[in-house]
């Protein structure tokens, strides 16, 4: 009678044929790049023209293939959403909500222009954390108290992140901030333009790829 285990004595697995660095050049494949948006609910004191930029950005993580991450809330990260949904990407919410009920019932938050939510449950502040490492870097365009709290999870964990400057709120104190605090000033890039931002981002990323791969 034959070995009923000899089929997968002589079987090998392809994956254990090709290196890492294989697979991370991309032979097999290659993971995309996925930017978390951060920015407030709220859009009132923001400066004339931050909705356009914020939907500009999302349109820029879409048309160059990556996917869009947010907080599954409303104002900044929404109008980003948007913007990816509309150019065809791919957009991925963290709620602080412990389900689709609570998300949309208790906390008020909006399900359209994303394609997967995930309820964490574990509120704002849990939220942040999560949505912060979910990402291969962040962007931060107005944003208030919970935008600084997400640039200084990313900022402690040495992501690469993008500030977009000239809109007011956070985004325009942050570059002070890390003058005045004296830790150096990161992986953090800043502009004006959404379109010079988000290269800049990129190249961070991709410099962090490479060291990966060294």
């Amino acid at each position: 009678m034959p070995d009923k285990n000899s089929k997968n004595k002589n079987h090998k697995d392809p994956s254990s044929q090709i290196s890492p660095s294989k697979i991370l050049d991309g032979e097999r494949y290659h993971l995309k790049y996925k930017i978390c948006i951060s920015g407030s609910a709220e859009t009132d004191y923001c400066a004339p023209g931050t909705v356009e930029k914020a939907e500009a950005f999302g349109r820029l993580v879409a048309a160059n293939n990556m996917i869009l991450i947010t907080g599954a809330t409303t104002g900044i990260p929404y109008w980003a959403a948007k913007g990816a949904k509309e150019a065809g990407g791919i957009v991925i919410g963290l709620s602080p909500a412990a389900s689709k009920a609570a998300h949309m019932k208790t906390y008020h938050l909006p399900v359209d222009y994303h394609d997967l939510i995930i309820y964490t449950g574990f509120d704002y502040s849990g939220r942040n954390l999560f949505l912060t490492r979910a990402a291969d870097a962040v962007v931060t365009i107005y944003g208030r108290i919970g935008t600084l709290n997400e640039f200084t999870i990313a900022f402690e964990d040495k992501k690469p992140q993008g500030v977009l400057t000239g809109v007011g709120g956070t985004s325009d104190m942050i570059e002070d901030i890390l003058k005045n605090s004296h830790r150096g000033m990161g992986k953090v890039v800043f502009d004006s333009d959404p379109d010079s931002l988000f290269k800049k981002v990129v190249a961070l990323i991709e410099k962090d790829e490479k060291e990966l791969e060294g």
